[in-house]
């Protein structure tokens, strides 16, 4: 079975059954499709960030929000970013591997990185799962989720993984994204691309969820 895309001027052809080999859109109206892929993954990467930043700086405003939606989230502004990271996180894999199939050319897209690299990817991933893991295990669910912007009591946390790094959640949640790219696209030039996006967005969540 195959489908047929009228992008500008442009008739591409490919199918639509998975396992089949996928054939790139080289252009749309003459802007390289590249870019177009880097822009909107940039915008859906971004807005796990900003709904962050807006629930930082802006905890009322967000809990008063959530009232509208009692069943949803109980009134409870902890459990209602709790599963809006849940939704962020489908989102972001949904990119990752979105660009893992355009790119790869393929509905199933499968590791193309050679024996170092794999193993390295695979250790970032590891590292990084084991930092997140001990961030829930260090804060719970009322400090992972802004529990002291709507006032709960949260301790300061001095212990691991915080005596390694002042934003350990970040930094684990990073190198899943820089292992993962490097597996499943290195040594292909745009293997990089993701992973300097998400760099560039939780860079600057760190400098704007601040007391």
């Amino acid at each position: 079975m195959t489908a047929r895309l009228r992008f500008g001027a442009q008739l591409v052809k490919f199918s639509s059954w998975p396992g089949h080999t996928l054939r790139y859109f080289p252009s749309f109206d003459g802007l390289p499709m590249f870019w177009i892929m880097l822009l909107l993954s940039t915008l859906l990467l971004g807005i796990e960030r900003v709904s962050y930043w807006y629930v930082w700086n802006h905890p009322q405003c967000f809990a008063a929000r959530i009232h509208r939606w009692p069943r949803l989230t109980r009134s409870d502004p902890v459990l209602a970013l709790q599963r809006l990271f849940y939704g962020f996180k489908a989102i972001q894999s949904a990119v990752l591997f979105g660009w893992c199939i355009w790119f790869g050319g393929d509905w199933l897209p499968l590791p193309t990185a050679p024996g170092m690299a794999l193993l390295l990817g695979v250790l970032a991933i590891l590292i990084g799962q084991v930092l997140n893991f001990s961030v829930m295990w260090r804060l719970g669910q009322q400090g992972v989720f802004y529990g002291n912007r709507f006032g709960r009591p949260v301790e300061w946390q001095t212990g691991f993984p915080f005596s390694l790094l002042p934003h350990p959640q970040y930094f684990g949640a990073l190198l899943s994204v820089w292992g993962f790219m490097l597996i499943m696209r290195y040594p292909h030039p745009d293997w990089i691309a993701l992973p300097l996006v998400s760099t560039a967005w939780y860079a600057w969540g760190t400098q704007v969820e601040r007391d």
